[in-house]
C-alpha cells in the first residue's frame, strides 16, 4: 500500500488488490455536523445535487457515464463526512477517479435540478415516518446531543430542505470541499506506483490554483471525558412518545468514547459486539430473541464522533414485551458491570470481532471505504495485523470498565415509541 499526501494537501492511499473489479472513493471531511451557517440538511442535499451538472457533464450524461461501464456511481453523507464513490472494472478506472473529482470540484447546480431533488429528499424525509427504527434513532441522538451541532439530522427536515438555494450550494462547496479535507483512496489490481502518479496529476489538474486551507468551525463540543472519570454532556432523559404505532420501540444509551480514546474505543466496540452485536450469540440476542421471543430484532450499536460517541441498544417488540425486555437488558447490563468477562468468554468475543472484521475487510468497496476514512480520521490506514494486535490487547477489565462508564444506570438516557 502506498500512502501519501498531494502538494495542494489531499491524503490519498492506493492498495493493490487481486481483483479485477477496482474501487476508488472520495471522502470529505465535512458532513451535518458543518453546516453552521447554512440550512440543516445542506450537506445530505449536496450530495444528492452535485450529480445534476457539472461544467463539462450534464445529469443525464454523468448518470450514464459509468453504467455505460457496468459500473456504479454511488455517494452517501454522515454526520462528519461525505463520501462519493465508484466501482468499475480495473482498466477504467482512470476514467472513474476523474469523474469524482470533476463532481468535487465543478458542480453546477442547475436550478430546475434542485427543485425537482428538494421533492426527492423531502419525500425521503416523509418516508422515515413509516419507519419508527429508524425515525426513533434520529430523536434520540437529538435529545442527546440538544444543543451541539450533532443534534441536527442528516436529512434536515422539509422546512430548511425547501429554503437551500443555489448560491447556498456553492458557497458550502466552495467553503467545505477543499484538498485538505479529503482524502482519495484506491483497492484495485493496479501497479499502485503508477496509480499513484494518475492520483496526484488529477488532484493538480482539478485543484490547481487552489490553496490548502481548511476553514475553521467555531462550534461548541461536546467533552466526553471528564476528570471525575464518567461521560459529561446534557442531562439524561427518559421519554415516552404516543406515535400510535403497531409495536414499541425503544432506546436505551448514553455518550461514549470518541475516534480519538483508542482503548476506551476498542474496549466499548469489543463490549457492544458482545453484548447486541450482528451476531446470534451475542447476550441481548440469546435472552430476548432466541431463549424468549420477545423481540424479533435486537442490536446494541456504537457510533463514534471526532469528539464524543454514543452508545445505544434498540429494540422492537410487541407492547406487552416492553417492560420485559427492558428488566432483561437492565439485568444484563449489571451482570457484565458487576464481574469481568472470563478468560474463555473475552478469547472467544475477540475471536468472534476479528473474524467479523476480517469478513468484511475482505470486501474491496469496505476496503477502499475504510481507508479513506482511516486517513480523514486519522492521517493514516490501519493495517490487519495492527487491528489484532490493539483488539488482543483489551483486557476483560477494560471491558467492565467501560460497561460501567457508558452504560452508567444513573446517567443512561431512554426514549420510546409507542
Amino acid at each position: 500500500m502506498i500512502i501519501g499526501q498531494t502538494e495542494c494537501g489531499m491524503k490519498y492511499a492506493v492498495k493493490r488488490s487481486a481483483s479485477s473489479v477496482g474501487y476508488c472513493a472520495l471522502s470529505i471531511k465535512c458532513g451535518t455536523r458543518d453546516e453552521d451557517g447554512f440550512h440543516s440538511g445542506i450537506a445530505h442535499f449536496t450530495e444528492h445535487t452535485i450529480f445534476k451538472g457539472t461544467s463539462r457533464r450534464s445529469s443525464s450524461v454523468i448518470n450514464s457515464y459509468l453504467d455505460k461501464l457496468g459500473g456504479e456511481l454511488n455517494a452517501f453523507t454522515t454526520k462528519e463526512e461525505i463520501v462519493f464513490h465508484a466501482t468499475v472494472l480495473k482498466e477504467d478506472l482512470g476514467r472513474a477517479a476523474s469523474l469524482l473529482f470533476e463532481l468535487a470540484t465543478s458542480p453546477t447546480f442547475p436550478e430546475n435540478e434542485i427543485e425537482k431533488e428538494k421533492s426527492v429528499v423531502i419525500d425521503e424525509i416523509n418516508s422515515y415516518k413509516d419507519s419508527p427504527s429508524e425515525d426513533i434513532y434520529d430523536k434520540f441522538e437529538e435529545m442527546l446531543f440538544k444543543g451541539h451541532p450533532l443534534s441536527k439530522p442528516i436529512l434536515g427536515t422539509a422546512s430548511s430542505v425547501k429554503k437551500i438555494t443555489r448560491d447556498e450550494l456553492a458557497r458550502f462547496v466552495k467553503e467545505k470541499f477543499v484538498p485538505s479535507r479529503m482524502a482519495f483512496s484506491v483497492v484495485a489490481n493496479i501497479d499502485e506506483a503508477r496509480m499513484e502518479k494518475e492520483v496526484c496529476r488529477l488532484a493538480e489538474k482539478f485543484f490547481k490554483g487552489l490553496a490548502s486551507v481548511q476553514k475553521v468551525i467555531e462550534g461548541k463540543d461536546i467533552e466526553t471525558f471528564c476528570g471525575n472519570e464518567s461521560f459529561c454532556g446534557n442531562e439524561s432523559f427518559d421519554k415516552c412518545l404516543n406515535k400510535r404505532n403497531h409495536q414499541a420501540n425503544c432506546i436505551i444509551g448514553g455518550l461514549a468514547p470518541s475516534l480519538y480514546m483508542h482503548r476506551e474505543r476498542l474496549a466499548t466496540v469489543l463490549l457492544c459486539n458482545v453484548l447486541g452485536g450482528p451476531a446470534s450469540n451475542s447476550i441481548l440476542n440469546s435472552v430476548l430473541r432466541e431463549k424468549n421471543g420477545w423481540v424479533y430484532g435486537v442490536e446494541c450499536t456504537y457510533t463514534q464522533y471526532k469528539d464524543t460517541g454514543i452508545a445505544a441498544i434498540s429494540i422492537g417488540c410487541d407492547k406487552d414485551n416492553l417492560d420485559k425486555c427492558i428488566r432483561e437488558i437492565e439485568k444484563e447490563l449489571t451482570k457484565l458491570q458487576s464481574e469481568p468477562l472470563t478468560e474463555r468468554k473475552l478469547r472467544a468475543a475477540k475471536k468472534q470481532l476479528l473474524g467479523q472484521i476480517a469478513i468484511s475487510s475482505d470486501n474491496g468497496e469496505t476496503q477502499c471505504l475504510s481507508m479513506g476514512k482511516g486517513l480523514m480520521d486519522y492521517g493514516r490506514v490501519t493495517d490487519d495485523a495492527t487491528t489484532r494486535e490493539l483488539v488482543e490487547s483489551i483486557s476483560a477489565q477494560d471491558v467492565q470498565q467501560m460497561a460501567c462508564k457508558v452504560f452508567d444506570m444513573k446517567s443512561l438516557s431512554r426514549l420510546i415509541y409507542l
